[in-house]
């Protein structure tokens, strides 16, 4: 265990090339562990802990656009797992950009990292080099805080922001679901949400929520309510307004290798029954008939 400490104290860097973290030592040898290696697009596994849950299609398909004609400028990070098998730890943009784009193999850092210390990785590095979302921060910094063991005062070591950075966003996962799905949109600020979240109970979260949305109010606006409001003051949500269900982890998985095979977005919407919908969209009457063919319906 202070080995482990030890290494992630010399920062990602070291930690990715610490042997003594090498799940792989008795297995035979692919690429030569701390070098860039051009790697086979499907000898490459997904990483199981990237925190980041949605990719916008638009923004991959500019960069499937980019490396069509530069190529992939920065290398992804692989970890190894045995003779031509590897798995992602960092890069999931270029790695999805590079199929679209219709290469076969991508260049990679391979690199050696056991399950545990390949969560804290994948959490750390997405937290500092992906444009995440306030509410995947949130979780990512959560699940360190669970997962990892960590404390408050050493994630904000790992990830270099203060403990009052940290404590605000995880106090984002206390706000009901449907904000959650607002701010996770970007259809909500930061600021809004930290404002929602000062107040004492769901429904007059929601109350306010929805006047923001009516109302298109400012964070300044929201926050002369909360402070009329005073403390202990609440508000009811009007009737007939209805919370959308937050996706569990496997809809959202689902949902997800469904945008991966289809290479379009999909969108999944369900009820507390477990009853949905599923939304495909296309751009033309071939791409339909050409996401039938990858179904096996046509």
């Amino acid at each position: 265990m202070s080995n482990k400490k030890g290494a992630l104290g010399r920062g990602l860097s070291a930690l990715l090339e610490d042997n003594s973290t090498d799940v792989t030592n008795n297995q035979p040898q692919g690429a030569v562990v701390g070098s860039v290696s051009n790697i086979q697009l499907d000898h490459i596994e997904a990483n199981p802990f990237q925190p980041r849950t949605e990719f916008e299609q638009e923004a991959l398909e500019e960069l499937a656009t980019s490396i069509k004609e530069l190529g992939v400028i920065q290398p992804v990070t692989v970890r190894k797992l045995g003779f031509d098998k590897y798995q992602l730890i960092s890069g999931e943009r270029r790695f999805r950009a590079s199929k679209l784009a219709g290469l076969t193999e991508v260049p990679a850092y391979v690199r050696v990292a056991n399950d545990q210390t390949m969560l804290e990785m994948a959490l750390v590095e997405n937290i500092q080099r992906e444009e995440l979302n306030a509410i995947e921060v949130s979780i990512s910094y959560k699940r360190l805080i669970d997962e990892c063991k960590l404390t408050q005062e050493a994630l904000s070591e790992r990830v270099g922001k203060k403990r009052s950075t940290i404590a605000n966003y995880i106090r984002l996962l206390k706000l009901p679901p449907e904000i959650q799905v607002a701010l996770q949109n970007n259809e909500l600020t930061m600021g809004h949400a930290r404002a929602l979240v000062n107040l004492p109970d769901d429904d007059t979260q929601l109350a306010i929520f929805d006047q923001i949305v009516k109302n298109a109010l400012s964070v300044r606006q929201v926050e002369n309510i909360v402070r009329e409001l005073g403390e202990g003051g609440s508000l009811k949500r009007k009737k007939g307004t209805t919370t959308p269900v937050t996706l569990s982890y496997d809809m959202q998985r689902v949902r997800n290798s469904l945008k991966d095979m289809l290479e379009t977005p999909v969108e999944v919407k369900a009820s507390k029954t477990g009853k949905g919908q599923i939304v495909i969209k296309f751009k033309s009457e071939a791409e339909l008939r050409e996401m039938a063919k990858k179904l096996g319906v046509e």
